[in-house]
Formats: structure tokens, C-alpha cells, sequence
């Protein structure tokens, strides 16, 4: 193919910073076209795989999933304009996020609670002798998670 340029699969993985493998996993999950082959059954991926890669490497870091860009993608290549479904997805994800941090705070304050207690109880024990911390977490004995 005069005036196109293609990329065989292991230095496309290589620009991209994956495996071949990770290729043909994105191609079985539908967010790679499948490339076409060389004469000697090379995978040979048009230049512009490369972005495609990328594209899917970041979205992927920003907690979109493979079954999330397959969707998207396939709006995309059928002619639709899946923006607002994007960036809903986005917004999910941050609440998400915002949702896990308010309870791993929480968990942090019950955490330093605990360890409050357990220093009490340290300090009330004599060298030596079982302070029994694990068990001041039962229901009753001590500070609640």
C-alpha cells in the first residue's frame, strides 16, 4: 500500500509501551481493529494504531474499563457522537472516587481510635503480659470499627 505506513505488532507494542499481547487482547475486545496481515502473517497495524493505543492506555489510567471503550468505540466507528455518555462515565467515576475516599477517611479517624486505646491499654499492662488487643475489638470490649 503505497503512501500508508504500518507498524508490525512487536514495535507497535514497543512505541506503546505493551506487549503484543496486550494488542491482541485489545483486539478480542473489540477496542483495536484487527489488523491486516503481511504476505508473511505479520500483524501490520496502519501508523495510526499507535494513537489508538495510547488513547486506550490513558483511558484506562483514568478508570474507564475495556468493555466501557468497546461500547464507546462502537458508537464512535457506527457515526454517533458518544461525548455526553463519556463524560457521564467520567463523572461516575469521580464520585465514585470522592464516595472511597470519604470512607477511607472515615476509617482513618476509627484507625487512629484504635490505636489510641490499644496505647492505653499497652500502657496499663505490664511487660511481658497479653494487653489482648485483638480481642478488645469484639463488640463490647472496646472502641467499634
Amino acid at each position: 500500500m503505497a503512501g500508508h505506513s504500518f507498524l508490525r505488532s512487536g514495535k507497535l507494542a514497543e512505541l506503546a509501551g505493551v506487549s503484543t499481547d496486550t494488542l491482541r487482547y485489545y483486539e478480542r475486545m473489540k477496542v483495536l481493529a484487527a489488523p491486516r496481515r503481511s504476505e508473511g502473517n505479520y500483524r501490520m497495524y496502519p501508523a495510526e494504531a499507535l494513537d489508538r493505543v495510547r488513547l486506550i492506555r490513558q483511558a484506562l489510567a483514568m478508570g474507564f474499563s475495556i468493555a466501557e471503550l468497546a461500547r464507546i468505540f462502537r458508537v464512535r466507528e457506527s457515526g454517533g457522537a458518544p461525548c455526553r455518555q463519556v463524560r457521564k462515565l467520567l463523572e461516575e467515576k469521580l464520585e465514585d472516587i470522592d464516595r472511597q475516599l470519604s470512607e477511607l477517611t472515615s476509617m482513618r479517624q476509627q484507625l487512629r481510635g484504635v490505636l489510641a486505646d490499644w496505647d492505653e491499654r499497652l500502657a496499663r499492662t505490664p511487660d511481658g503480659k497479653p494487653a489482648h488487643l485483638l480481642e478488645s475489638l469484639l463488640p463490647g470490649k472496646g472502641p467499634q470499627l
